[in-house]
């Protein structure tokens, strides 16, 4: 039976089988190539590669604009609904995206699918139910094809227009809700940049407690702030996917925090012979070295592990705070000494001579403290921001697995 498991009360009985063909008909694009992109065009368009990289389902403003003529191209009906007909992957490729506005202007490499049904519905049935099917259409190695031809046969349970509309209705409001989300996310992570080039500029300065003026800031070098600058062991042990020890590399350090989710270990032994040489301890500074580089966050680990060459630790003096620097090195101003710092051609890596030559203003120790408490609410906020995007994307993708069959 073609029943969803998840279904609004008012509807009822089995979705009806068709194959596309059977309520579609087919066109594709013209070309647009990058060069007639121009941001002072006067016509919109939408190019292949942006259906995977750019649109959701459902496309309600377009981002790209030409100076090319409409009358030398295919323009969209309202409802359409478009499939790319090349990209990297298959995956990639099996992406469909409904564009609600009329007359815009569809660039070569995009399948077209006009119908009478409703096209946002469409769009979220076939990028989520009909995903895989798609993707296994795909033809090619380094780029891969989709064809109208390959996809005019693809299976379809389709219910009434009235079901269609209410689905794609509940389903726009929850891609609405990820969209306000992500704005805020926006909006407090431009904030939180422009406070901290304020603050690191001091055009504005916190007063002490006693409401008292804080003294003036001192350029240090970093080897001047620090008891001890190291990086891990040069030589890479054998790993395991669980053991005795965590064996932290730079892809462990992301965006402010320890990431977990690619770990792996090293037996005593080993980690043993790396420690004695690189100890790092809870709240050392932790800076990404070789690889991707200017990564930073505090350790929040109270236990022992092993550190590779690509991550350098740095641990502080009593008078300087571990949390102000890290907020320092991922600034601006941060990021621009780290990124002249940078050498090698292939391999590209910062030293750790570099890394001690660093040099940056420093307030006292309580300045510190309160700028960098400052910053850390509102890394507090913009955590919990991401938090609430990613549980409603995940309750998106339950609701997508219920709501189609």
């Amino acid at each position: 039976m073609a029943v969803p498991k998840l279904r609004f009360k008012e509807f009822d009985g089995d979705w009806s089988p068709y194959v596309l063909k059977d309520f579609v008909s087919f066109r594709k694009g013209k070309g647009i190539s990058k060069a007639d992109i121009s941001e002072d065009g006067i016509n919109e368009c939408i190019r292949y590669g942006e259906l995977y990289t750019t649109y959701g389902q459902v496309i309600t403003k377009v981002q790209s604009k030409t100076h090319v003529s409409k009358s030398e191209c295919v323009l969209s009906q309202a409802g359409d609904v478009l499939i790319p007909a090349s990209g990297e992957t298959q995956i990639d490729i099996a992406t469909a995206s409904c564009v609600l506005k009329e007359d815009v202007i569809l660039s070569g490499d995009l399948n077209i699918l006009s119908h009478k049904e409703n096209g946002e519905w469409l769009a979220y049935y076939l990028s989520s139910a009909k995903k895989l099917d798609i993707a296994q259409l795909a033809q090619g190695n380094s780029v891969v094809h989709l064809y109208s031809s390959q996809l005019k046969d693809l299976k379809i349970n389709k219910p009434s227009k009235a079901e269609q509309t209410k689905i794609a209705a509940f389903l726009s409001a929850v891609d609405e809700k990820i969209s306000q989300l992500s704005q805020k996310h926006v909006l407090l992570s431009q904030y939180k940049q422009g406070m901290m080039q304020k603050l690191f500029s001091q055009q504005i300065r916190f007063k002490a407690d006693d409401g008292s003026e804080f003294g003036e800031w001192e350029e240090k070098k970093l080897s001047e702030i620090c008891i001890k600058i190291k990086d891990g062991t040069h030589f890479s042990p054998k790993t395991f996917e669980v053991g005795d020890y965590k064996y932290l590399t730079s892809k462990n350090v992301k965006n402010g925090y320890l990431d977990f989710s690619k770990l792996e270990y090293v037996n005593k032994e080993e980690h043993l012979k790396i420690y004695s040489s690189c100890d790092v301890q809870f709240g050392d500074v932790l800076l990404t070295k070789d690889g991707t580089i200017g990564q930073c966050c505090v350790n929040t680990l109270r236990e022992e592990f092993s550190l590779l060459s690509s991550v350098a630790f740095l641990r502080l003096q009593p008078e300087y705070y571990n949390y102000f620097l890290y907020h320092l090195f991922v600034s601006d101003f941060g990021q621009k000494e780290i990124n002249g710092a940078i050498a090698g051609q292939a391999l590209k890596r910062i030293t750790l001579t570099k890394i001690n030559d660093f040099s940056f203003s420093f307030p006292c120790l309580a300045e510190q403290t309160k700028i960098a408490k400052f910053l850390s609410t509102i890394d507090q906020k913009i955590d919990v921001v991401v938090q609430q995007i990613e549980q409603v994307k995940q309750w998106k993708k339950g609701l997508l697995q219920q709501m189609f069959v």
